[in-house]
C-alpha cells in the first residue's frame, strides 16, 4: 500500500513539473526595462579583538571538597543453570530404516 502511495505521488509530481512553462516568464523578464544600479554603502571593516594576556585573567574558583562516597559492594550474581545442548543428529527408527544390504 505504501509503495502505491509513493507511485501516485511520483506521478503527480511529474505531472505538476511537466506543466511548468519557463519560456514565457523568461521572455517577459527580458522585456522589462533595466533598473538603475544602486550603489551599496561600504561595509564597516570588522575589528580583530585583542588577546588577553594569561596573567590578566581572574583566577578560577576552586571546587568544593565533596565527602567521599561510601563503598558499596554488590552481592554475587546467582549462578544460572547451563543451557542444554540441542541434538543435531536424528535418531534412527528401526522399523523405518532400510534393511541391511547383503
Amino acid at each position: 500500500m505504501a509503495s502505491f502511495n509513493c507511485f501516485i505521488l511520483a506521478i503527480f509530481a511529474a505531472l505538476m513539473f511537466s506543466g511548468i512553462h519557463v519560456d514565457l516568464p523568461a521572455r517577459l523578464l527580458e522585456q522589462l526595462p533595466l533598473l538603475p544600479k544602486i550603489g551599496l554603502p561600504p561595509l564597516p571593516q570588522p575589528t580583530i579583538p585583542t588577546v588577553l594576556k594569561p596573567g590578566s585573567l581572574p583566577p578560577l574558583p576552586s571546587f568544593l571538597n565533596l565527602p567521599s562516597a561510601p563503598k558499596i559492594t554488590l552481592p554475587p550474581l546467582p549462578s544460572f543453570p547451563l543451557i542444554p545442548t540441542i541434538l543435531t543428529t536424528t535418531p534412527s527408527i528401526s522399523f523405518l530404516s532400510p534393511p541391511p544390504s547383503t
